[in-house]
């Protein structure tokens, strides 16, 4: 007899009766809501769900986003080229400098002497759009923007390729990340902005995480760190240092229709599940402007520094208080004198309350007093009622209760610049006025303004007098 015969033999119990557990309720039985049903539908209002079934996710037309597919060993890879021409520029900034710019420059701002040795025409720009900021280990990245430069017809001419990366499923980021690495292998120099802290972090992760083999990477320039040096120096106006904000005020370029980058995450998650492709072009444009961008800063901080009219990168142009950050970015790299000689170039171009405080302070650890002191004093007279009487007087009035003090010999004048306060906190602003009465009682003011220290007439980087340390 077969199994299927036997089975077919076995009697099955009747059906339990219903019991209370299982009969209908009266509400269930009028066709009424129950209590449960309320409470999910209370829920759903809350949470802004349906407890109705799920619609299937739209189809989405493949052609839509303008990526080619690429069969690779490790499956699809969806790819968009963008190849530039020489004439391009980003705003009123032009591209194609970024590929010449000078690397002893580009090594001083970012204060690393590993990029003075690397060839910017070789160089790879790198951007990631994620679907978070967190950086976790869930953190993917499902567009990758990058360029590199590729010479031009004519000798010395240079245009930028852009290449973006699209991860069109989730789980299937091993061919990006297998890409991205032997372009990050073959690169003589990585650009990036913000890089060091969230898209190499992130890539790391990802290779990791996908047994793709890190690769070796080179000199990093992240310009986020030049922007805040140069960008941002004591005494400057605030401005925006976001790329946005720095494309603004700096390239002139401010952009239309453009996705704000906190949203990113959600309008690709959006596209997974709804096949929007006209949300995904937002974030596609914004990632190629992204890494456009920044070329044309490459360009900009890499090219000779002079302030002479303005400045002038092409028709993008750097101010005073931009020099004064990159003046004190080279009195970190150990180029005081050439600091100073900036400085002294910028002022001579037109007044800057950040380039003199800079001049001030390179003058004082130079050794060269008397600039310092005129500096600080110019400084203190065009401040305006609500400043000197605030931080910023503060912080030169004890300045000059210094020099007047120490290098002047000049008691009553650093106890007049004293009094008016020096920010120091009322135990050391007494004790300072108290010393300085002392020293004022005690022999007459004996000391006399002095010309400012004559320049020795030798020539910087920036082909400027150079002022060398007095002893």
């Amino acid at each position: 007899m077969s199994f299927a015969s036997k089975l077919g033999r076995v009697k099955m119990p009747p059906a339990p009766a219903a019991t209370a557990a299982t009969r209908e309720t009266p509400a269930e039985a009028s066709g009424e809501p129950s209590l449960l049903d309320a409470l999910r539908a209370k829920m759903d209002a809350i949470l802004g769900t349906s407890s109705d079934p799920k619609t299937p996710p739209v189809a989405r037309a493949q052609d839509d986003l303008p990526f080619e597919r690429l069969e690779t060993p490790a499956g699809p890879l969806y790819r968009r080229t963008i190849r530039g021409t020489r004439s391009d520029r980003v705003g009123i900034a032009p591209i194609a400098p970024g590929a010449t710019a000078r690397a002893d420059l580009l090594a001083l701002l970012a204060l690393d002497p590993a990029i003075a040795s690397c060839d910017p025409a070789g160089a790879l720009y790198l951007d990631t759009e994620t679907t978070g900021l967190s950086g976790g280990t869930g953190t993917v990245a499902f567009l990758v923007g990058v360029a590199v430069w590729e010479r031009d017809e004519d000798p010395g001419t240079f245009r930028l390729i852009v290449e973006q990366f699209l991860l069109k499923k989730l789980g299937e980021e091993r061919p990006i990340l297998e890409e991205i690495a032997r372009r990050i292998a073959q690169a003589t120099m990585l650009v990036t902005f913000n890089g060091k802290s969230f898209d190499l972090p992130l890539l790391r992760t990802r290779f990791l995480m996908n047994r793709v083999e890190l690769p070796k990477e080179p000199p990093h320039l992240d310009l986020v760190h030049v922007a805040r040096r140069v960008h941002a120096p004591k005494g400057a106006a605030k401005r925006s240092l976001k790329l946005t904000g720095i494309e603004q005020w700096l390239l002139g370029l401010e952009r239309v229709g453009d996705i704000p980058g906190s949203e990113v995450a959600a309008a690709y998650l959006h596209w997974l599940r709804s096949g929007d492709d006209e949300t995904m072009k937002a974030v596609v444009e914004h990632n190629r402007l992204d890494v456009a961008t920044m070329a044309a800063l490459v360009g900009i901080y890499g090219a000779p520094w002079s302030p002479a009219g303005g400045a002038s990168r092409g028709e993008a142009r750097l101010s005073g208080d931009d020099f004064a950050g990159i003046a004190r970015t080279l009195k970190r790299a150990g180029r005081i004198e050439d600091a100073y000689a900036l400085t002294e170039h910028a002022l001579h171009e037109g007044e800057s309350a950040a380039v003199r405080r800079a001049r001030a302070e390179l003058a004082k650890a130079m050794h060269l007093r008397d600039v310092a002191l005129l500096d600080f004093e110019t400084l203190l007279a065009n401040l305006d009622a609500a400043a000197r009487n605030g931080d910023a007087g503060d912080a030169l009035r004890l300045e000059l209760a210094k020099l007047y003090e120490h290098h002047r010999r000049d008691a009553s004048q650093a106890l007049a610049m004293a009094s008016g306060g020096t920010g120091e906190g009322p135990e050391a602003e007494q004790k300072r006025r108290e010393r300085l009465l002392r020293k004022a009682a005690a022999s007459p003011d004996l000391a006399t303004r002095r010309a400012p220290d004559a320049l020795d007439g030798q020539t910087s980087l920036f082909g400027a007098p150079v002022v060398r340390k007095r002893k």
